[in-house]
Parts: structure tokens; C-alpha cells; sequence
């Protein structure tokens, strides 16, 4: 059976008072927006440059592990054009009658967000070309001989998409994103600063140093700091003063099994059922699966990407392999 993980990175659907508190947290403008500074500033001009033109911006894709704040970003970009922000995404929009629908509904200048949006289906991407492109929508009306084209002039809109996967776009689909960019995993101290920032959010007075801790085994990625710091908040409220201090921060990490790398105990248990099941051989990404209960596709999206960051797994033509790293901090040498 798969282990929950406090450290997950996704939002699940059911879990709306995770999501509420998520979105209260979340920056609105580029000032607040912490990290990523070459992004922000290619977009700062970007929009500056728009404005200015009384244009619309160019469609943006934004990619990289979840968690690390595209649709942040999204939300920023959308208040920085002052520009209305409609949110979708790729699984909700089934038919291409839906994308027409949402499309036909726009105004000049806003902003459509589509969250993994790698998960549209192919016949939906394809009616995106023209409106991406020349702000037109060809739609069918009718069935059979007797149907007929339409092209639909549309508002001229700012398309942004977000995915963890940009090499599952069709490439004449990634071609019509303007401006591409790759989210990176954040800096220590750039986690730190967002762990100060939400607690003060959250009225919730956080140490210096606790809050450091927190943000080294936050995996460098800000939707797991938040959440940690929550957990952390609950302990310090019922266990303490409400005060986050070095002592209380301890000793829920401890009861949370997260160790000063930021490993969980899933991470741990992947790690040590591949070495000592197979050894220094490569493993495929099923296997792996197989062996720890998850999906292949939770591997390769939610473990994989922090793991091999710390070079603690590789990839191989092969398969994956745990490195000398990862057992020496296992202990299995």
C-alpha cells in the first residue's frame, strides 16, 4: 500500500481546506512573489512592454516539478496586466464544445489559465491552434453533408498553461507559447523567507532558526514549506506557547518521520526496497511501482524529480539506480 506523504506536492481534489489555505498564501504581485528572478524579470518586461503597447501578452507555458508555484505565477501575471483570471483545467475540458465554450466567454486581455494542461486531449489541443495563433475559432455546425465551417473572431487573450510534463505537448502546440519557462527548485533562503512570510499570513510567530530548519527539509519547493509549517503550527499550538521554536519545530518533524535531507518515510522505504531487492542493478519505472504500491506516473512526477536532485538516483538507458549517496545515508552500505 502506497504511504500518505505530508510532503506530497499535489492538491487533491477533496481537500478544499488544504486548497483555501494554499490560495491565501498565495503572492499576488511580483514584489511578494519570492524566487525565481529571472523569470520575473523577463516577465516584468514583458508585461511592461505590453501595456505599453495597449496589447495583449504573449501566451506563456510554464513547466518544472509541482509545487514550485506556476500557478502563482499565473495569478501574478493576470494582476500585474490587470487583467481578469479564468482558471481550468486540462482533465475538465473533455470536448472540444467545452474549450469553445470557455473561449467565447473571454474578453480582451484576459488572462485563461490552464492547469495541466499536458492532460488535454488532442482533438481539444488542436482547436487551441487558431485561437492561439490568429484568435480564431473554426468550429462545425451541423452533421453529416450538410455540416459547415465557421471561424469565429475571438478576443485577443493571454493563454497560459502549466504542466510538469512539456515534453508530452505536441510540438506545434509548445510552438504557439511565446514564452516558455522552466520553474527551478528554490534556494534555502528563499524557502526561509517564504516560510516567514506565510506565518506572519497565518498570525503564527516563527524563530529565526526554526524557521531555517523547516525551510532545509522542505525539499526547496514552497507547497511543502507551507504545509510543513502548518503541521508544525498545530504541534506548537497544542503541545506549546503557539510559538514556533527550535524545539517544538524538532519535534514534529520528528513525529512526521522527515529527516534532515527532507526524505519522508515514503522516499525512504522506495529507496530501500529497490537496494534491497535488486541491488546496484538498474530498476524500470513499473518495478518500482510494483514495489512500492504508487502509480509509475507518481514515481516519475512526485519522488523522482526532488531524489535525483540530490543525486540519489539516476537515470540509465536501463533503468534507475540508487546511487552510493542514498545508501550511504541509509545506512546500507
Amino acid at each position: 500500500m502506497a504511504i500518505e506523504r505530508v510532503t506530497d506536492t499535489s492538491l487533491h481534489e477533496d481537500d478544499t481546506e488544504e486548497k483555501a489555505v494554499e490560495f491565501s498564501l498565495r503572492p499576488t504581485t511580483f514584489d511578494e512573489y519570492i524566487g525565481q528572478p529571472r523569470i520575473k524579470t523577463t516577465l516584468k518586461l514583458a508585461i511592461d512592454a505590453a501595456k505599453k503597447r495597449g496589447d495583449s501578452l504573449d501566451h506563456v507555458l510554464l513547466h518544472g516539478p509541482p509545487g514550485l508555484g506556476k500557478t502563482t505565477m499565473a495569478g501574478v501575471i493576470a494582476h500585474e496586466m490587470n487583467a481578469n483570471f479564468r482558471i481550468t483545467s486540462g482533465p475538465s475540458v473533455e470536448k472540444p464544445g467545452d474549450l469553445a465554450s470557455i473561449l467565447t466567454n473571454l474578453t480582451d486581455g484576459d488572462v485563461l489559465f490552464i492547469d495541466e494542461i499536458h492532460r488535454l486531449r488532442r482533438v481539444v489541443e488542436e482547436v487551441l491552434y487558431s485561437a492561439m495563433e490568429d484568435y480564431k475559432l473554426d468550429i462545425i455546425i451541423g452533421k453529416g453533408p450538410a455540416s459547415r465551417s465557421v471561424r469565429l473572431d475571438l478576443p485577443h487573450f493571454t493563454l497560459i498553461g502549466a504542466t510538469t510534463q512539456a515534453g508530452s505537448l505536441a510540438q506545434p502546440f509548445r510552438d504557439r507559447f511565446g514564452q516558455q519557462f522552466r520553474l527551478e527548485y528554490y534556494t534555502p533562503g528563499d524557502i526561509q523567507k517564504i516560510i516567514e512570510r506565510s506565518a506572519s499570513l497565518l498570525g503564527t510567530k516563527i524563530e529565526a532558526e526554526a524557521a531555517k530548519m523547516l525551510a532545509e527539509r522542505s525539499r526547496l519547493t514552497p507547497r511543502i514549506a507551507n504545509r510543513l509549517l502548518k503541521r508544525v503550527r498545530d504541534y506548537a499550538d497544542v503541545n506549546g506557547d503557539g510559538i514556533i521554536d527550535m524545539k517544538s519545530t524538532k519535534a514534529a518533524l520528528e513525529m512526521l518521520e522527515i529527516d534532515e535531507l527532507g526524505l519522508d518515510p515514503a522516499d525512504r522505504n522506495m529507496l530501500e526496497l529497490i537496494i534491497d531487492n535488486y541491488g546496484d542493478k538498474p530498476v524500470g519505472l513499473n518495478t518500482i511501482a510494483s514495489l512500492t504500491g504508487d502509480e509509475a506516473s507518481t514515481i516519475e512526477d512526485f519522488y523522482e524529480p526532488y531524489l535525483m536532485q540530490l543525486g540519489m538516483i539516476e537515470r540509465t538507458k536501463r533503468g534507475r539506480v540508487v546511487t552510493m549517496k542514498a545508501r550511504q545515508h541509509l545506512g546500507k552500505l
